[in-house]
């Protein structure tokens, strides 16, 4: 898709991308037409158009850009929020101030993903999302904490429930915590040595990790024979 779109016809989550540099909406269009149970509404590449394209039809999500031509997204979603509009927000950004990042969550944005991305990570987030919006459908009251609990953990990332066979969450947890607490790239026999478990094991985690976009592979040279795979945290 070239240039900005108007509403296109579909039973998912209906979503609007709002990103001034045309290429990038490109390619975050080309994304959302990807994940299954996502339907691409629209592209605005100012927050007027994309202000227009709120009123002129329901969107169910927002791929928010923050430096916009016209206004800046924090603005844009303040504004949002002004004119009533529940539409849910996810800053898509490069931005990494902390001071940022407070003003998105002051203003009910959803969640946060900084660019560059991967398009597994992309999808994560947008699965997670619509996990949060089914654990949360209907006006009936929650029965208990744990539901609560349950839909945001879905929103922050990848539920338990949605892990590969043989893997579990615990396990993940401490690969993913031998990663971040490293300051170098680590192979899957190092990573299975400080959690004491198996190279094969580690590796079966750290593949997962790779795939979903939440650490990186590089090959590391110096020794004899084909260069081994090291991995490092995605921050």
């Amino acid at each position: 898709m070239s240039g900005e779109a108007g509403a296109e016809v579909g039973a998912g989550i209906r979503v609007l991308v709002v990103e001034d540099d045309p290429l990038i909406a490109d390619a975050h269009a080309a994304y959302v037409r990807r994940v299954e149970g996502f339907d691409l509404s629209g592209v605005a590449h100012t927050a007027q158009r994309a202000m227009a394209t709120l009123r002129s039809g329901p969107i169910d999500l927002v791929l928010l850009d923050l430096n916009l031509p016209d206004m800046n997204g924090l603005e844009l979603c303040r504004s949002l929020r002004a004119a009533g509009f529940g539409t849910d927000v996810l800053v898509v950004t490069s931005a990494r101030d902390l001071a940022v990042v407070r003003s998105a969550v002051s203003l009910g944005v959803a969640h946060y993903l900084l660019k560059p991305f991967t398009f597994a990570t992309f999808r994560e987030k947008l699965l997670g999302y619509a996990r949060y919006r089914d654990q949360l459908r209907g006006a009936d009251p929650v029965a208990a904490q744990h539901e609560i609990d349950r839909a945001f953990a879905a929103l922050r990332g990848a539920s338990p429930d949605s892990l590969p066979k043989g893997l579990d969450q615990s396990t993940l947890d401490l690969v993913l915590g031998v990663l971040r607490s490293a300051s170098i790239g680590l192979s899957a026999a190092e990573v299975g040595a400080r959690m004491g478990a198996s190279r094969v094991t580690a590796r079966r985690y750290l593949e997962h990790l790779a795939e979903t976009g939440q650490v990186a592979r590089s090959p590391r040279y110096g020794g004899p024979g084909r260069p081994e795979v090291e991995y490092r945290r995605v921050r």
